[in-house]
């Protein structure tokens, strides 16, 4: 592809070389391959169940590691509210449907409610007249635009969710009070969020003005930091014949990659263990509880995968490895860390079995939590083939699977679980030196997508997903967890069911 001085000097600014923009372009002209699923995971085949009996026992050898082990809640939290808001865009523009009427019905029950009230108020218009004369026009005008709260543009993080008797909460702050309970190491609770560069301020405003009340009422010290998606990760956009799309001025149009560019931001990450969780996905204090215990479980599960890898690895360090130290680590992959190896693994000598074992056991590890599946979209627990031919665990997107294939549609149809987005990371080795973590991405799991701008066509391409093939090459193990543990708002109405509702006296 022939680039002119100015495009160089623009892709040199971007941060990133010509070779990964012909990467990019490569990847326009042949598309990205489907992932070879070869089953859904499910309960006793690739999917743990932890009993009920031991749930205690878990937790306490979670407690126990806090005190010597560094700890980061990590929260992407950069997404716009935009999507939340869809109908209600629509109704702005006269379209409206049930669940606008809901929205409507329900107003008082909406934690933003008093905020609304208040920026009406302020241009002299009451929000209950409105509401009497069924005046939906002006209520979402001030809802969803600068004239009033903005919510329309916002960041999901910086809405208000949840009523309280002392006041509403943010996301933003429900991840405070949640991570008080779990990323916690003797008091210090470190929470790092994702945010976008136009919003960052807002973030920061929001902390400085609550953590000190926080800190006070959970007895804890927050260590709270932001990051931005990294420009060097925004892709290149092409026309619909891979030629590079162009803004009106000439300059090449780079686009933010999706969530996977912050595979960047998790690599400047230094912790023994991070947890991760979407930004929306957070409930009232009343019913914490279960995701605050399965935290601490999965992360349990972590530490032991940890201590079972580290054990074997200075076993096959030895001089003379025994077909006894190479069975072990056999059972370790097959019924701890769900990996199959590749065809004809049998044959190869105990020199090349060592070099693979050894090669397989020094990756970041990552524990995910499965809820069982109601419908959601979303990426499923597969079982597939990897490019050096082992099969694993892998997070699935049902873009990444060939559905016209009837064998790869069965499969995806057998899914009985679904990815929250519930992990629980280990991005250091036995050594404690954090792993290159973009190092153990697959990037052949990137997708395409069909964008337009100023009126024109495009295609964009976003990076392997952080969850999906962004962590392809981790050690990987899926644990079921309460359906409770995930309630995210996707639509503003998500706002109204009962579990984002106080509960009742």
């Amino acid at each position: 592809m022939q680039f002119t001085e100015q495009d160089q000097d623009q892709i040199l600014v971007q941060g990133v070389t010509l070779d990964q923009i012909d990467q990019q372009i490569q990847h326009f002209v042949e598309g990205f391959p489907y992932l070879n699923v070869i089953k859904a995971a499910t309960i006793g085949d690739g999917i743990v169940r932890v009993p009920d009996d031991q749930i205690t026992a878990y937790i306490h050898r979670f407690d126990a590691a806090t005190h010597e082990r560094d700890l980061v809640k990590f929260v992407p939290a950069s997404g716009a509210a935009t999507r939340m808001f869809k109908s209600l865009f629509a109704a702005l523009d006269g379209k409206s449907d049930k669940s606008v009427d809901e929205v409507f019905t329900r107003l008082t029950d909406f934690a933003f409610y008093e905020d609304l009230k208040a920026a009406m108020a302020t241009d002299g218009l009451d929000l209950d007249k409105a509401v009497a004369d069924n005046d939906r026009k002006t209520i979402l005008t001030y809802l969803l635009t600068d004239k009033g709260l903005d919510y329309g543009s916002l960041p999901k993080g910086l809405l208000k969710f949840h009523q309280y008797i002392d006041g509403p909460r943010t996301p933003v702050e429900e991840h405070l009070v949640e991570g008080a309970a779990y990323a916690n190491a003797d008091g210090l609770v470190k929470i790092h969020f994702t945010v976008s560069p136009e919003h960052r301020s807002r973030f920061e405003q929001l902390i400085e003005e609550q953590k000190a009340d926080y800190e006070a009422w959970l007895g804890v010290t927050f260590d709270i930091s932001f990051s931005e998606q990294k420009k060097s990760t925004d892709t290149i956009s092409v026309n619909m014949d891979n030629s590079p799309f162009r803004n009106a001025d000439g300059s090449l149009l780079f686009r933010p990659a999706g969530h996977g560019a912050l595979i960047e931001n998790l690599n400047d990450i230094h912790a023994d263990i991070v947890f991760i969780k979407n930004i929306d996905n957070v409930v009232p204090d009343e019913i914490k509880e279960p995701t605050i215990t399965y935290k601490k479980v999965l992360a349990a599960v972590l530490l032991d995968a940890q201590q079972q890898i580290a054990r074997l690895q200075d076993l096959l360090d030895a001089e003379d490895v025994s077909d006894g130290y190479l069975a072990e680590a056999d059972e370790l992959f097959r019924r701890t860390l769900f990996t199959l190896p590749p065809d004809g693994f049998d044959s190869l000598s105990n020199e090349e079995k060592v070099a693979y074992f050894r090669r397989k056991l020094d990756r970041p590890v990552r524990v995910c939590g499965m809820v069982k599946n109601v419908g959601e979209p979303g990426g499923g627990p597969f079982w597939a083939r990897n490019q050096d031919g082992s099969v694993s665990l892998q997070v699935v997107e049902s873009a990444q699977i060939d559905l016209a294939d009837p064998a790869q549609k069965a499969i995806f149809d057998e899914a009985t679980h679904f990815n929250p987005v519930d992990l629980v990371c280990g991005l250091n080795d036995r050594h404690g030196k954090k792993y290159d973590l973009p190092a153990y991405r697959d990037p052949l799991t990137g997708f395409i997508t069909a964008k337009s701008k100023d009126g024109k066509d495009l295609k964009a391409q976003e990076l392997p997903g952080l969850w999906n093939g962004a962590m392809a090459n981790w050690n990987t193990i899926f644990v079921e967890v309460p359906l409770i543990t995930f309630n995210p708002v996707k639509t503003v109405n998500d706002l109204l069911r009962k579990e984002h509702q106080p509960a009742e006296e």
